[in-house]
């Protein structure tokens, strides 16, 4: 087989918040959606491939004295590094190949940069998911077929030396969910009940806006809390939480925590920890808990002393890494410091991920007394390309509940033309309603979401897709977003 990509254009259509969402340093009220549009020949046949994202600040990096422009000059700069590179690739054997070239070529680029593993993966998963994309469309198969019946080429031992000899198929599902909880965002600020929202600040536009309202339409049952870092705020807010979860959803309930790494050593999280354990509020609450997310900065979550902390901590609650999760081989340190796993999300790479979740569950097979979480987490994901892909790869990873924000945050997909929408209704009218505005939101029901469509489609969304359309970028600006 031969694979090469032969053209790239890249797109901008911004976005605008319904309402603010702050996380961990940042607050996002609008955001530029990235397309990228590759042009690949496979075996001589050209095909296109998509692939995009939101571009949000102060994730990738985090430092507070850089501006959301300083960010989004970053995030654009790895991009088009990685398109650079692979426009100027030779055809390669598989798609797992030619990612394998141009994920070594970025990191040998970026070694003379500032730019961290996490923020130079992100520009080379995006040629990545567009390659995978324009390949299933050639190939007439969906996502999860192609990685069962090794379509792709993946060498699982390239990636995780464990896994030398394995491939996804005997560690992975043998059939994709169609299926997957919607695991809801709490944010730092968003209001719990209706009651809560300021008068200047309610959103009129028929979606849900406080966490009640969200459970009361979506009939949630899943939710990813964040954590400010202060025990006293920490715990009175999750004994709201708790009561609203009680008096709505019953006892089917589950939830996660985000520290959004408030922490620089484990002993401060593990007051806190025992802090709210020791509430007698919130006794039944807490055993609801699935899994803690990325309590300590990135910067020192992976060091040596992190393990000797976790292994004094028998009690410890089952914590997982997300934005320490940037190299290849960073889901392995964090296992062998005595995290219980890592997050999926598809900016961080597909075949990273995949390799992550085949390494998991390996470990489950040697070790069933121990608990192993691989998490799916969202940044702000927004149809039709970035969600449903982002869904098609957890769906394929076996994940039973994956958190979703994006259709929260942001208005449904009122902000693509009229044919767009329809076309979103018409391939995944299961996944989309038409909200009663005419605009399709996504459409969470009993807290599930029906993704059939999206897993039988080429690689998530399946329609022709004309980004094109969309403000190139060389002509974009950030101050198009009026900030």
């Amino acid at each position: 087989m031969s694979i090469a990509i032969k053209e790239i254009d890249l797109n901008v259509l911004n976005m605008r918040a319904r309402m603010p969402f702050r996380y961990g340093i940042a607050s996002l009220v609008a955001v530029p959606h990235l397309f990228v549009r590759v042009t690949a020949e496979i075996d001589g046949r050209r095909e296109v491939g998509l692939a995009a994202d939101g571009l949000p600040p102060k994730w990738f990096t985090k430092n507070p004295e850089a501006s959301f422009e300083d960010d989004l000059e970053e995030m654009l700069a790895v991009i088009r590094q990685a398109c650079r590179l692979a426009l100027a690739a030779d055809p390669a054997e598989s798609v797992f190949d030619f990612w394998r070239k141009i994920y070594n070529n970025q990191e040998k680029w970026a070694a003379s940069t500032p730019y961290p593993p996490l923020l130079w993966g992100f520009g080379v998963s995006l040629v990545e998911r567009a390659l995978i994309d324009a390949f299933c469309r050639a190939a007439g198969s969906p996502f999860e077929v192609a990685l069962r019946e090794d379509l792709f080429g993946v060498r699982l031992g390239e990636i995780q030396p464990d896994l030398e000899g394995s491939e996804p198929r005997s560690l992975l599902p043998e059939r994709a969910s169609r299926s997957i909880l919607a695991r809801h965002t709490v944010g730092l600020t968003d209001p719990l009940t209706d009651a809560d929202v300021p008068a200047d600040e309610r959103v009129d536009d028929g979606l849900p806006q406080s966490l009640e309202s969200g459970i009361q339409a979506y009939g949630l049952s899943h939710l990813k809390i964040k954590l400010c870092g202060d025990s006293d705020r920490d715990a009175e807010r999750l004994r709201d939480i708790a009561a609203l979860m009680e008096r709505h959803s019953g006892s089917g309930y589950a939830f996660t925590l985000d520290g959004n790494e408030q922490y620089a050593e484990i002993d401060p999280f593990r007051a806190l920890w025992e802090a709210i354990g020791g509430d007698p509020l919130l006794d039944g609450f807490m055993e609801r808990l699935l899994f803690v997310e990325q309590p300590l900065r990135r910067d020192v979550a992976l060091g040596a002393g992190v393990g000797d902390a976790l292994r004094d901590w028998p009690g410890r609650p089952p914590m997982i890494i997300d934005e320490s999760d940037g190299t290849l081989n960073s889901a392995a340190e964090a296992l062998e410091l005595g995290y219980a796993g890592t997050s999926h999300k598809n900016c961080k790479g597909i075949f990273k991920g995949v390799a992550s979740a085949c390494l998991i569950a390996n470990r489950r097979k040697k070790d069933p007394g121990r608990k192993y979480v691989l998490s799916s987490e969202d940044l702000g994901n927004v149809g039709p390309v970035a969600l449903l892909q982002d869904l098609a790869v957890a769906a394929s990873l076996g994940v039973g509940h994956t958190e979703r924000n994006g259709h929260h945050y942001f208005t449904g997909l009122s902000m693509y033309p009229q044919d767009v929408q329809a076309q979103v209704l018409r391939h995944h009218g299961a996944l989309y309603r038409r909200h009663e505005a005419g605009y399709p939101t996504l459409d969470v029901r009993g807290g599930r979401l029906d993704i059939g469509s999206v897993v039988d489609s080429p690689f998530g969304y399946g329609f022709d897709l004309d980004t094109t359309r969309f403000t190139p970028l060389e002509d974009w600006s950030a101050a198009s977003l009026d900030l």
